[in-house]
């Protein structure tokens, strides 16, 4: 257990049965309806990696993340941690020497609570995924304590996979608030 003591708020975890399954595309999507409602949409990513040098870190689905929600606050509120590093967090703090900041991930969260309506947490890589030696990203779910999407891609395996991520999360105490496979397809599997 992290112990992060973090402000409870209303909003969506975003998780995935994997990388790449479409977490961005779902969390931003979802920032946006709720702007279209008139709402103020805190989006938080506290931990990317493969970013991009640009005089500081910069991560390509934080910047969507923000145009989506229309943010007004830094990137770094939204994503406060970031590595160059292509890799699991783990991995990361292995090879870049430096360890996750979980401070800078309190502050910035605080920070969204006390300046928006909602919040849309999205999380790196799949459930499991070890961010440290000692906890996953469902551990980092279970201090945010908000009802999580499962986000899955439509392949060979999706079901399985899901229905594993499921029991993960609700095993870990979390609600499921819904899942969505994400880049499916429907008209490939028409027959002409």
């Amino acid at each position: 257990m992290l112990n992060l003591n973090l402000p409870k708020k209303k909003g969506l975890f975003i998780t995935g049965t994997d990388t790449g399954v479409g977490k961005t595309l779902v969390a931003g999507g979802i920032a946006a309806v709720l702007r279209g409602q008139g709402l103020k949409v805190g989006v938080f990513k506290p931990i990317a990696s493969g970013c991009r040098e640009d005089g500081i870190l910069i991560s390509d689905d934080t910047e969507f993340l923000a145009l989506c929600a229309d943010a007004d606050y830094s990137l770094s509120v939204i994503t406060p941690v970031t590595y160059k590093t292509p890799a699991a967090p783990v991995t990361c703090v292995q090879i870049e020497g430096r360890a996750i900041d979980y401070e800078e991930i309190v502050a910035a969260y605080t920070y969204l609570c006390e300046n928006t309506d909602v919040v849309i947490v999205e999380g790196i890589g799949g459930a499991m995924v070890p961010i440290d030696a000692e906890h996953t990203v469902l551990d980092l779910a279970v201090e945010f304590n908000l009802p999580t999407v499962v986000v899955a891609r439509p392949n060979l395996g999706t079901i399985n996979h899901s229905l594993l991520t499921i029991q993960a999360v609700r095993n870990a105490g979390l609600p499921v608030a819904g899942l969505v496979v994400s880049g499916y397809n429907a008209f490939a599997s028409l027959v002409i």
